[in-house]
């Protein structure tokens, strides 16, 4: 941004005294801009490691002895220089960001209300109230001035019989957040089956654990009893008349199950303790609420077993078993029981989810599992849901995302068949469709399924499929061209378009939407493109990259541009379409996504031909796709930056390791930097899947790869580096000081330039809940963009 430098005026003209001398103009010097801000330079107090015959020193390890007072006092007055450095560094661009903070605020304008989930006879929704920070539970009767129920407003009306509120407020987080030092985060929430209580777990900050409270509906007070810390599963049986939860050990590893009859003054009975520190424990009940399963799991082996609900304390009956840590996933319906795993199949692994069956009530042991589908490598199922009458499939044909359902009960005595044969009803999708994820859908006898088709050129659409009809409904999605929300009525259907389209299942036609209607999905390619290739890696692999820009303001061969990158735990990179982005895209940005190695949408191979040892096909990808960018000339060179978040982060900055004249800039958020110290030192627990995800030290090779593609070891000594923005907290999964040493070293190693700084960014716990704190961070990293590369 151009800023206009005001000179002095110019003094009069002064005659000297000598009769020859000519009048000459008084010499103003401009002023000298000021120096810019010094970085701050740590204390380096050595430490040396060995492992594997392997030592290496670390000059910062003191940052992470949290036990040490000193070292925590040093700590504290070194993050107080960073902020400064921050500040100043970004101290010319406060309009800028005030700018773009508006922008943004305007954009993430969140709903007064959740659209309200159907669960019997109540309609349960969260809504936020005028001058509160935290949004009220309620509910209302679903049959009671239905005519008048909407999604965007389910709180209106009034009961003219009782003379009463059509609402019933449940919990008020704001109450909350008053019993857990201004925190509200809830992690588990389950209504009873009956309808009465309502069992949730809150975030106690002090202690560092969820606590379990259970809140009767009618009176709104809690009970006191089961009252319990540490709780990470919740699961009702005895049709709400007791509550099942597991509870953690001091490392967070689940491994007790309790059972709390309501109302009783008994003790709460263990059903299980589980001994191994390599096993983890967790329940679930079936959506029709006739049994809890128990998943015991290791990367050696998995069990589910099965709890009758109706009697919790008869039991548990062991119905699958199989090696290594697999997904699995049971339920009920009508009699049968249905498995949705990746377990290996006859000692061979898989790379994909699959279907069995098997009844309840079986004669023989070891229990028949019987396969409900052929596999179909065209097309695989990725998830599935379940109501009385029907089951419903999120698939993937390739890189495309697709729903489609099947009446039930499946037809018997024909054995495995492929899902096609069945005749599915597959929906209408827009085009560029990157995720489809299912729920909230809690009532099984309910015909109607929810779920939130994501793009990266349209806003997030809400959508209620009526399985009986056939009918469906965009119930909540934003609209980013009229800067506002659009909501569209429960009883307004989609029906008259698709009629006019002519998408239906009997007409044979395809499951994509190929007609202009921004009415219907608020599309909005036709003001932002995406485009899709395939980018050759380092080893000949095609990796799928996306990029999106704007229409109107790309420049052709000019356009700065960054690039997205997760990789890890076979995650989805996530590619929807984000508010604040679109700040970047009108100033002319491309911005781009590598679905690298590690990440998901590929198979169980694509996820683990990116993790452990294989850690290095992820960045490859990463850079491969970068340098493509460049090559193409979609982005300018010297002008692409790099965005990741977690295990992103690692990912982006072991990519700038590599090759640090590749990018101009990068945005590192609560990023993973120090895995050799982390892995081997945990001071945070750590799960059996970040040792699969990274590596298990004790093993040579992966520490070796660990020690290879570990970001704070590898920085390369008097290269110049891009300007770096780290995002971090003290609360986050990865601590402050993985991106504090890692800041540290690179200022120490790379070569100075205070136009490429490394700046560390500490942000608080509660931006995910302050549409205000939100908008601020995402301006300050879009302003530090536009700083360093421009637009």
């Amino acid at each position: 941004m151009m800023r206009h430098l005001l000179l002095p005026r110019c003094g009069p003209l002064r005659h000297l005294s000598s009769p020859i001398s000519l009048p000459r103009l008084a010499h103003y010097k401009a002023p000298t801009p000021p120096a810019p801000p010094t970085p701050p330079k740590p204390p380096k107090k050595p430490v040396s490691f060995t492992f594997h015959d392997e030592t290496w020193e670390d000059p910062y390890s003191w940052m992470s002895n949290l036990s040490d007072k000193v070292a925590m006092r040093h700590m504290d007055v070194y993050m107080e220089q960073e902020e400064k450095y921050t500040e100043a560094f970004m101290s010319d661009t406060e309009r800028l960001q005030s700018k773009l903070q508006s922008e943004m605020a305007f954009r993430m304008t969140p709903e007064l209300s959740t659209p309200p989930i159907k669960f019997g006879p109540w309609l349960y929704y969260r809504r936020v109230e005028e001058g509160k920070q935290f949004p009220v539970l309620c509910r209302r009767l679903a049959s009671l001035n239905e005519e008048f129920i909407s999604n965007k407003s389910p709180s209106a009306g009034f009961d003219f019989v009782s003379g009463r509120r059509i609402e019933q407020k449940l919990i008020d987080y704001n109450q909350e957040a008053e019993r857990f030092g201004g925190y509200a985060y809830e992690e588990l929430s389950e209504i009873s089956p009956d309808h009465r209580f309502i069992a949730y777990t809150m975030y106690d900050k002090d202690n560092d654990y969820f606590r379990l409270s259970v809140r009767d509906l009618n009176s709104g007070s809690i009970l006191s009893k089961p009252q319990a810390d540490r709780v990470s599963n919740l699961a009702w049986v005895k049709d709400g008349k007791a509550l099942l939860y597991t509870v953690t050990n001091n490392n967070r590893r689940p491994y007790r199950i309790y059972c709390s009859m309501l109302g009783s003054d008994e003790e709460d009975v263990k059903l299980l303790e589980e001994s191994d520190d390599n096993v983890y424990v967790n329940i679930r009940h079936t959506k029709d609420f006739r049994f809890v399963t128990v998943n015991k799991f290791s990367i050696t082996t998995s069990k589910v077993f099965l709890i009758n609900a109706a009697d919790p304390l008869s039991g548990m009956t062991l119905v699958w078993e199989c090696g290594g840590q697999a997904h699995c996933i049971v339920e009920h319906h009508q009699g049968c029981l249905y498995l949705f795993t990746d377990a290996a199949k006859e000692g061979q692994p898989v790379d994909y989810h699959y279907l069995l069956c098997s009844p309840v009530v079986v004669s023989s042991s070891p229990r028949n599992w019987e396969s409900v589908f052929i596999d179909d490598p065209d097309l695989i199922i990725e998830d599935v849901d379940f109501n009385d009458t029907h089951m419903v499939f999120i698939v993937r044909e390739g890189r495309k995302f697709r729903i489609c359902s099947v009446a039930l009960p499946l037809p018997r005595g024909k054995g495995a068949v492929y899902l096609k044969e069945l005749n599915p009803h597959f929906l209408p999708l827009p085009k560029y469709v990157s995720q489809i994820s299912p729920g909230p859908n809690y009532d099984y006898y309910s015909s109607i399924i929810r779920f939130t088709v994501s793009s990266p050129v349209m806003p997030d659409a809400v959508v209620d499929y009526d399985l009986s009809t056939g009918m469906w409904n965009i119930i909540q999605q934003k609209n980013m061209l009229h800067e506002r929300t659009r909501i569209l009525y429960g009883t307004t259907s989609s029906a008259s378009s698709l009629a006019n389209a002519s998408i239906s299942k009997r007409s044979g036609s395809t499951d994509e939407v190929n007609f202009k209607d921004d009415l219907l999905w608020n599309d909005l390619s036709e003001f932002y493109a995406c485009e899709n290739y395939d980018v050759s890696s380092h080893d000949g692999v095609l990796v799928p990259l996306t990029i999106v820009y704007s229409r109107k303001n790309k420049k052709e061969n000019h356009s700065p541009g960054i690039l997205h990158g997760h990789g890890a735990y076979g995650e989805l990179l996530d590619k929807r379409w984000r508010g604040e982005l679109k700040s970047l895209l009108d100033r002319g940005w491309v911005v781009a996504y590598a679905d690298v190695r590690g990440g998901g949408g590929g198979g169980k191979k694509w996820h683990h031909d990116g993790r452990r040892t294989k850690k290095h096909n992820s960045i490859e990808d990463f850079i491969s796709c970068a340098k493509f960018l460049i090559d193409k000339e979609i982005v300018q060179e010297n002008k692409l930056a790099a965005w990741g978040y977690s295990a992103g982060g690692l990912l982006v900055a072991s990519a700038i390791n590599s090759c640090p004249d590749l990018f101009r800039a990068a945005l590192l958020k609560v990023p993973f930097l120090d895995p050799t110290n982390t892995l081997l030192y945990p001071i945070l627990p750590l799960a059996p899947a970040d040792y699969e995800e990274f590596g298990y030290p004790g093993d040579i090779e992966d520490f070796q790869a660990i020690r290879k593609y570990s970001p704070y070891d590898n920085i390369q000594k008097n290269a110049l580096y891009p300007a770096v923005l780290i995002s971090s907290s003290f609360n986050t999964r990865f601590g402050v000081w993985e991106a504090a040493k890692w800041a540290a070293r690179v200022r120490e190693c790379a070569v100075y330039d205070p136009k490429r700084p490394v700046l560390l960014n500490l942000t608080t716990d509660i931006v995910e809940e302050n549409r205000y704190l939100q908008s601020k961070e995402a301006a300050l990293e879009a302003a530090f963009l536009l700083k360093v590369i421009g637009s």
